[in-house]
């Protein structure tokens, strides 16, 4: 775990672009193709996360605030990931329910100890009580997922899909109808400034007296 720590606090803090997942961890997750998998490698690592938390906070360091600061943000974009893993696995039709328990002891285990930190009110959570609550609230909807039933979860899923790819179609649609008039009116603009080859106050042979 100190090895964990340290590779972790090698990582640029405060980048803007910093990754929620160390590229080793980023190279296991590609290896985990079955997706229970893949489920029970984010629990590990979101748990990682949980227990930098709890390091940080049992000594009260100058400095700390950061380090727990992001390893919340992390652990939030973890428990995302979870999320995305199995809305994948049911659009597909892949069986996860082996992963799914094990989602759902974890993100209890996870909730009781964000609301405990919470509850304790360290003296620099003002620092980083923004992204705990984020935390809560991310691992909270994340729980209730968890616990809905998959045919019905697929439901949702499912109509989300077909109503986000008809808003899609219908914006697409509409744009085509606006390049085509515009399009439209620059050859009708190309029509009218051809020059004309006829002589001032000659007509076209074809045209009636």
């Amino acid at each position: 775990m100190k090895v964990f720590v340290l590779c972790l606090a090698a990582i640029p803090l405060l980048a803007q672009d910093r990754d929620f997942l160390t590229p080793n961890e980023v190279d296991q997750v590609r290896e985990a193709q079955d997706p229970n998998d893949r489920l029970a490698l984010y629990i590990h690592f979101a748990r990682q996360r949980m227990d930098l938390v709890e390091q940080y906070l049992a000594k009260e360091k100058p400095g700390r605030s950061i380090f727990i600061h992001n390893a919340l943000e992390d652990f939030s974009h973890i428990i995302e990931a979870i999320d995305s893993v199995a809305d994948d696995a049911l659009r597909h039709n892949r069986p996860i329910d082996k992963g799914m328990v094990a989602v759902i002891d974890a993100e209890k285990e996870f909730l009781d100890k964000l609301n405990k930190i919470q509850d304790n009110e360290p003296k620099d959570l003002d620092r980083y009580k923004f992204v705990l609550s984020e935390a809560i609230d991310t691992t909270t909807d994340s729980h209730d997922l968890s616990l809905e039933d998959s045919k019905k979860r697929s439901g949702e899923l499912a109509a989300g899909d077909a109503k986000e790819k008809s808003e899609r179609e219908a914006m697409m649609s509409q744009t085509e109808q606006k390049e085509r008039k515009k399009a439209a009116a620059q050859d009708e603009e190309k029509k009218k400034k051809v020059p004309s080859l006829l002589r001032p106050g000659e007509k076209p042979p074809n045209s009636q007296n």
